[in-house]
């Protein structure tokens, strides 16, 4: 990495050489569509390539999910349960002042117009990264994640609950043009015959799309090393050799490692970097669990959101999971085995058969929760030619792909496919 002499250097006549930090499903994304560009790309991961949040979760692709978290009315109903332990969203109380600066900035976005500016964010990277998924797996370019596109059931218990989503359905169509069906109890069981009778109802986006992170995961990096780029593991980002507002190198745990550009898509360790990178990150880690297991005799054909208990199902080709929860508890890498089973028992209000042995895998990982729901894809404040991707809270899976295009576009001077405009540091 380092010339005889001690500095720096890179062979000229190669291709422009850009450094991804971070291996997840954003890097990985940011990586295809570089090479694609004719990028020479190296990507480094301080453990292991997609063995992070892109490892274990519910692995929707789903455009339904167009607004934020932020909204009118979340706070006040989500205030009585936030220090409650057996909670499906949680905080654990303790002195952390960026959580609490966290926690301001998102209540203070929990109104109509902030919502419907983060939905109309949201919406552009999901609306591409749905359309860009199908083209990667119909020209082979993504191979076996068992990729399908059954849409995705949104399963209500209480008439109540039911009532209030109609309301956000209604909202999201007539905005934004993205639409469900609406199923009642008898309509429902006949359509997926895993559900109990006795639900309220159903709201059904056949947009939507699933496929199993660990497998594509998998496909990425058959890709990503087909088309020549370099994956480092075990690597751990140290700092930046920043050489008058440009970064000439990074710093890692195993070299110093030149390139022309530096890409930042170390999800919910982002702030991490913070004064390297010359801002502050509004990002705080959302631990989610999960629990795969062989599929059931009666297995959902359809992923699915149970409503009330805030779990998702996932059935894959190969398996079958129940996922979600929200906790913030900093980078505690514990599994609490009560919140585990909270999926379990969520899952056995709604669905005929919920479980199955043996346990496969029981996971978690630290999603990056933005402040507005809303991805940062912007160079940064400090290095011209480090350019940070991350804050797609539970949406990584669904936006990578039109993240990794528009990251390739805005370093290769190419016309972004989106407006980059609603991504960048200085809305905060």
């Amino acid at each position: 990495m380092m010339s005889s002499t001690g500095r720096l250097s890179k062979d000229d006549s190669e291709a422009e050489h850009i450094i991804i930090v971070g291996g997840g499903v954003v890097g990985a994304a940011c990586a295809y569509y570089l090479s694609q560009a004719g990028r020479r790309v190296t990507i480094i991961d301080r453990g292991k390539f997609g063995r992070a949040c892109s490892h274990g979760n519910c692995g929707f692709i789903c455009p339904s999910h167009v607004l934020p978290l932020c909204r009118p009315g979340v706070i006040a109903k989500t205030l009585m349960t936030l220090f409650n332990p057996y909670a499906p969203f949680r905080i654990k109380p303790r002195f952390d002042p960026s959580l609490w600066r966290w926690l301001l900035q998102f209540a203070r976005r929990c109104n109509r117009t902030d919502m419907i500016r983060g939905g109309e964010a949201r919406h552009a990277l999901l609306q591409s990264s749905a359309s860009l998924y199908r083209q990667l797996i119909e020209d082979g370019q993504l191979q076996d994640c068992e990729f399908e596109t059954r849409g995705l059931l949104f399963v209500f218990k209480t008439q109540r609950e039911m009532d209030q989503f109609a309301q956000l359905e209604s909202l999201v169509s007539e905005e934004f043009g993205v639409g469900a069906v609406f199923y009642d109890d008898r309509r429902l069981v006949a359509m997926e015959p895993a559900i109990k009778p006795g639900m309220a109802g159903a709201f059904y986006y056949e947009e939507d799309a699933h496929l199993r992170p660990d497998r594509l995961m998998a496909a990425w990096r058959d890709r990503l090393v087909q088309l020549g780029v370099t994956i480092f593991e075990e690597c751990e980002l140290r700092g930046f050799v920043n050489d008058k507002g440009r970064a000439l190198a990074v710093v890692t745990s195993t070299g110093t490692m030149p390139a022309d550009a530096f890409i930042v898509a170390t999800g919910a360790w982002s702030p991490q970097w913070n004064r390297a990178l010359g801002c502050r990150l509004p990002v705080q880690p959302g631990k989610g669990i999960s629990i795969t297991m062989p599929r059931t005799t009666c297995c959902p054909k359809y992923p699915m959101l149970l409503a009330e208990c805030c779990v998702g199902v996932t059935p894959f080709a190969s398996g079958y999971r129940l996922g979600s929860t929200m906790e913030f508890t900093g980078f505690d890498e514990q599994i609490n085995r009560h919140r585990l089973g909270l999926l379990s028992r969520g899952a056995k209000q709604y669905l005929v058969e919920p479980n199955c042995q043996p346990i496969e895998e029981e996971w978690f990982g630290f999603r990056p929760m933005s402040c507005d729901g809303v991805p940062i894809i912007d160079r940064s404040p400090a290095m011209s030619n480090v350019l940070i991707a991350t804050g797609h809270s539970m949406l990584g899976v669904s936006m990578s792909p039109a993240t990794g295009k528009l990251v390739a576009e805005m370093l290769t001077g190419v016309s972004p496919h989106v407006d980059v405009s609603a991504y960048r540091l200085s809305r905060f």
